[in-house]
């Protein structure tokens, strides 16, 4: 590592087997990642705190451009309330976000000192399959992302809290949530993130993984 990840006191590349966890969240037009339109996407980053404790550090955010000949289910526009022609969208085309996106993603990855990212998601084969998609589309060739493995935050939460549905997740946890704001990608990103965060902090307090053990305390 280098002075600067050596100098942490709780670098996160020696908590998640070498993974840097990023929350993703997408708003789309259906529920086919080959077929059906990105049309928000947004990404949150984590990280441990000089306590040890994992907090939110900062979210991306994208309007997003249906690819050419995308396919868009009047039912998920209703669903997620997003008018694709809006003129204050202010989107950009797919190819474009997903250049910027994954290029901040990996830039994430080498700081952190960690050897590739891991999707964190409520329901998060859900968000990976339209992540390997949209990527797929642009063909961005290195997409930091692992292609199977994900953390899944609804299997996590219905494990601690008996609740998989995200609000009431976050209910559960702890963690007020705006039912009006929901079905945003950026809200609906932090919210997992912040909801992720509670349940690796609670397993934490409770005895559960411990960082190692400093050389002077063996």
């Amino acid at each position: 590592m280098s002075e600067e990840l050596d100098d942490k006191p709780f670098p996160i590349a020696t908590r998640f087997r070498g993974f840097l966890p990023v929350v993703i969240d997408v708003e789309t037009g259906g529920f086919q990642s080959r077929t059906d339109a990105i049309l928000e996407i947004a990404a949150s980053f984590v990280d441990f705190n000089d306590e040890g404790e994992l907090i939110l550090t900062e979210t991306l955010d994208y309007q997003v451009e249906p690819f050419p000949g995308a396919n868009l289910e009047p039912s998920a526009l209703e669903f997620t309330g997003i008018d694709p022609d809006h003129p204050g969208r202010n989107a950009k085309k797919e190819v474009i976000v997903f250049g910027e996106l994954l290029k901040a993603v990996r830039q994430k990855v080498k700081d952190a000192g960690c050897s590739r990212a891991i999707l964190v998601g409520h329901n998060a084969h859900f968000d990976l399959g339209f992540v390997l998609a949209g990527a797929e589309r642009g063909n961005i060739r290195r997409n930091p992302f692992h292609p199977f493995s994900v953390i899944d935050t609804a299997s996590l939460s219905g494990l601690a809290f008996g609740q998989t549905v995200l609000a009431k997740a976050c209910d559960a946890a702890g963690l007020s949530f705006n039912n009006r704001e929901a079905h945003s990608a950026a809200y609906d990103t932090e919210m997992t993130a912040r909801l992720f965060c509670s349940i690796v902090n609670r397993w934490q307090a409770l005895g559960g993984w411990q960082w190692p053990a400093e050389p002077d305390d063996e």
